[in-house]
C-alpha cells in the first residue's frame, strides 16, 4: 500500500450498501485516519492535527491500530495525508444493523438444537443455573440489555455518545443470547451458557453507526485480548478481500487477530458472494451462513414458521461462496430482546453468534488455542448432513455440531456463579493526557490493572464517578466540554471500591 494514500471507503450497513455523497473540498465530513505503527502516542498525533487542520476528534485508537476518526474538511483530509506519520486516510461509512422481524415463538430455541448443544451431556443443558462456561465474549453491536435475567453481561464499552453500553434497539441483545444466555430454566439457553458477556455499543439505538464506531470497538477488544477469547460481529458492508493494511477495517482485525481474540462474522443477507462483503470476505474471522431449520433436528421434515423457507435447506435469503467457513441456524431464532424480554428474528446475524457461542466451548477446554486452531477444530467437528440444493455456489460447508463430548468436557467450566474465597487486592496504573480540540479541553485517559475481582472499574472526577464498568485493561477520552483553563484530578478504582484505585493523575490546562 502506498503511504498517505487519500482513499474513498465504501459504506458499511449491515447487510446493505450505501455509497456516501461526493463532497467538496470545503464540506465537512468524517475521516478515518491511520498512523504508523511506530507512533507512540496516537492522542498527541490527533490533538496536534485537531490544531493545525481544524479537525474534531472523536475516537482514538491505540491497539488495534494506531490512528483516529475526526470529521474535518476535505482540503484538510488532504493535507492530513500528507504527513510522513500518516499511512491511510479514509472517509468514514454508516453501519446499520437489520434483521427480518417475526412473531414470538415457543421454547427453546431451535438454533441451539441444530447444532447439537443439548445432546453434549458434558456441556450440561438442563434448565439449572450451576454451572457456566468460563470464557468472556464479546458483542459488537448495539450494545447488551444490562439487567436482561437470561444474561451473564460483566461490563462493555461504549463508542457512541454517553457512557452506557446498555441496548436500546434489541439486536445485541438478541446476539448475545444465542451466544450466551444462562442455563436457568426460563426463557432460552443459549450455545455457550452463562459465559460473560462484553457490551461492546458501536451502533445507536436506530441501529445506525459509523464505520469509525465499529473499529473503536475492536480496539477496545484488543485491549483487553488477555481478558476476551471470542468476539462477534453481526453487521458488514461492501467490500473485498485484500492485505490487512489495505484498510482500516481489516487491519484493526488482523491485529485484534493476531492479539489472540477469535472472531465471528455474519456472511450477510444479500444472497451474493461473500467476497463483496467484509468483514466476512477477510480470511482472519470466521464467516458464517445461515441454515433453515424449523424443529431443531435433521431430515428436513420441519414445517416452516416465521419465514417460507424449507426446512434444512440454505436461508434464500443468506451470502455464500468460498469465504464462508461455516452454516449454522438462522432462520426464525428465538433469543433474549431489549427490556427483558424475548424475540424471534431471522438473518445471518442470528447465525454467526452461534458460532461464536461454541468457540466459547472450544476455548473453555483449550484455553491456548489460538483464532486459527479455533476454526480448525469447529470445522473438523461440523457436519455435513443437512440438504444443499439451494446453495448457488455448490459447495456444502459444515455445519455447526458440538455433540462431540471429547472435544467439548467439563473441565475448565466454572461451578459457581460469584468465585468465593479472598480476593487479593487490586493494582491498577493510569496515565492522562489533556489536549483541546477547537478550544474544548480533552482528556485521553490509559490505564492497566490486576484483579482477582475487577472485570471493570470506575472512573473518578475530581472525586466523583465519572464513567462506570470500564475494562480492567482500557482507554477513556474525558470530552470536558469547557473552554479555557482548568486543572482536573483522577483515578480508576476497583468497580463499586473507593479504595482499590489507582494513583492520582492531575491534569492542567
Amino acid at each position: 500500500m502506498s503511504r498517505r494514500a487519500l482513499s474513498i471507503l465504501v459504506t458499511l450497513v449491515a447487510f446493505a450498501t450505501l455509497l456516501p455523497a461526493e463532497a467538496s473540498s470545503a464540506e465537512i465530513g468524517r475521516y478515518i485516519v491511520v498512523l504508523d505503527p511506530a507512533v507512540a502516542d496516537p492522542g498527541s498525533v490527533a490533538a496536534e492535527h485537531a490544531r493545525g487542520h481544524g479537525a474534531e476528534v472523536s475516537h482514538v485508537y491505540r491497539f488495534a491500530l494506531k490512528g483516529y476518526a475526526a470529521t474535518m474538511s476535505e482540503q484538510a483530509a488532504r493535507e492530513v495525508a500528507l504527513d510522513e506519520r500518516v499511512q491511510l486516510v479514509e472517509v468514514d461509512g454508516a453501519v446499520q444493523a437489520t434483521a427480518h422481524s417475526a412473531t414470538n415463538l415457543g421454547n427453546p430455541p431451535t438454533g441451539v438444537h441444530r447444532a447439537f448443544a443439548p445432546h453434549n451431556s458434558e456441556i450440561g443443558i438442563d434448565g439449572f443455573d450451576d454451572q457456566r462456561v468460563d470464557v468472556d465474549v464479546a458483542v459488537i453491536d448495539t450494545g447488551i440489555d444490562v439487567d436482561h435475567p437470561d444474561l451473564n453481561v460483566v461490563g462493555g464499552k461504549n463508542c457512541q455518545r454517553g457512557t452506557s453500553y446498555d441496548d436500546g434497539n434489541g439486536h445485541g441483545t438478541h446476539v448475545a443470547g444465542t451466544a450466551a444466555g444462562l442455563d436457568n430454566g426460563r426463557g432460552v439457553v443459549g450455545m455457550a451458557p452463562g459465559a460473560r458477556l462484553w457490551a461492546v455499543r458501536v451502533l445507536d439505538n436506530s441501529g445506525s453507526g459509523s464505520w469509525s464506531s465499529v473499529i473503536c470497538g475492536i480496539d477496545w477488544v484488543t485491549a483487553n485480548a488477555t481478558t476476551i477469547e471470542v468476539a462477534n460481529m453481526s453487521l458488514g458492508g461492501s467490500g473485498s478481500d485484500g492485505t490487512c493494511d489495505s484498510s482500516s477495517l481489516h487491519l484493526a482485525i488482523c491485529n485484534s487477530v493476531s492479539a489472540g481474540t477469535t472472531y465471528a462474522v455474519a456472511a450477510g443477507n444479500e444472497s451474493d458472494d461473500a467476497a463483496n462483503h467484509v468483514p466476512a470476505a477477510y480470511d482472519e474471522v470466521m464467516t458464517v451462513s445461515a441454515l433453515a431449520d424449523f424443529d431443531g433436528e435433521p431430515g428436513g421434515t420441519g414445517s416452516a414458521t416465521c419465514r417460507s423457507d424449507v426446512d434444512d435447506t440454505f436461508a434464500d435469503f443468506s451470502n455464500f461462496g468460498v469465504d464462508v467457513d461455516l452454516i449454522a441456524p438462522g432462520v426464525c431464532i428465538k433469543s433474549t430482546w431489549k427490556g427483558g424480554g424475548y424475540s424471534t428474528i431471522s438473518g445471518t446475524s442470528m447465525a454467526s453468534p452461534h458460532v461464536a457461542g461454541a468457540a466459547a466451548l472450544y476455548k473453555a477446554t483449550n484455553p491456548t488455542a489460538g483464532p486459527a486452531a479455533v476454526q480448525t477444530a469447529l470445522q473438523a467437528e461440523g457436519n455435513l448432513f443437512w440438504t444443499n440444493t439451494d446453495d448457488v455456489d455448490g459447495m456444502q460447508e459444515p455445519l455447526l455440531d458440538v455433540s462431540d463430548a471429547v472435544v467439548f468436557n467439563p473441565a475448565m467450566l466454572s461451578t459457581s456463579t460469584d468465585g468465593g474465597g479472598e480476593e487479593p487486592a487490586a493494582s491498577f496504573s493510569l496515565t492522562a493526557s489533556g489536549y483541546k480540540v477547537k478550544g474544548l479541553q480533552k482528556v485521553d485517559l490509559s490505564w492497566s490493572g490486576t484483579s482477582a475481582s475487577a472485570t471493570h472499574v470506575d472512573i473518578h472526577r475530581d472525586g466523583a464517578i465519572l464513567a462506570a464498568d470500564e475494562a480492567n485493561d482500557g482507554t477513556y477520552t474525558d470530552d470536558i466540554n469547557a473552554k479555557g483553563g482548568g486543572s482536573y484530578t483522577y483515578k480508576v478504582c476497583e468497580a463499586g471500591s473507593t479504595t482499590v484505585c489507582s494513583n492520582e493523575v492531575s491534569v492542567v490546562f
